[in-house]
């Protein structure tokens, strides 16, 4: 029997966080957000994934973008988390500690109680 794979579940989970996470420190295009979400501990991050989340977040108003034009390439978009973004990013904070203080509780309950 096979195991869930919990870092692919939570990496999931966690992506528009860590994208409105790293957009609170300055505006990014896509292509260096996927070479920072690697490095930084989401290695499968592709574009087919962050491209579609980066329009779901743009239509919830929480990031926004801007045509990027550089006479040395091609166009590109570079993305800003708004306000209503950085609301959001401290409500997932605030949520992502509730559930870890939650599973702490059950595992050390349960070592507790066996």
């Amino acid at each position: 029997m096979s195991g869930i794979d919990w870092l692919q579940e939570l990496t999931r989970a966690a992506l528009p966080h860590a994208v409105l996470g790293l957009l609170a420190n300055g505006e990014m295009h896509g292509y260096a957000m996927i070479e920072v979400l690697r490095s930084g501990g989401f290695p499968r991050t592709q574009g087919g994934t962050l491209y579609p989340l980066l329009r779901r977040l743009e239509e919830q108003g929480l990031v926004s973008h801007v045509w990027q034009h550089d006479a040395a390439g091609p166009g590109r978009k570079q993305f800003t988390i708004t306000e209503e973004g950085r609301a959001e990013l401290t409500r997932a904070a605030e949520a992502w500690q509730q559930m870890d203080d939650a599973l702490s509780r059950l595992r050390t309950s349960r070592q507790d109680n066996p």
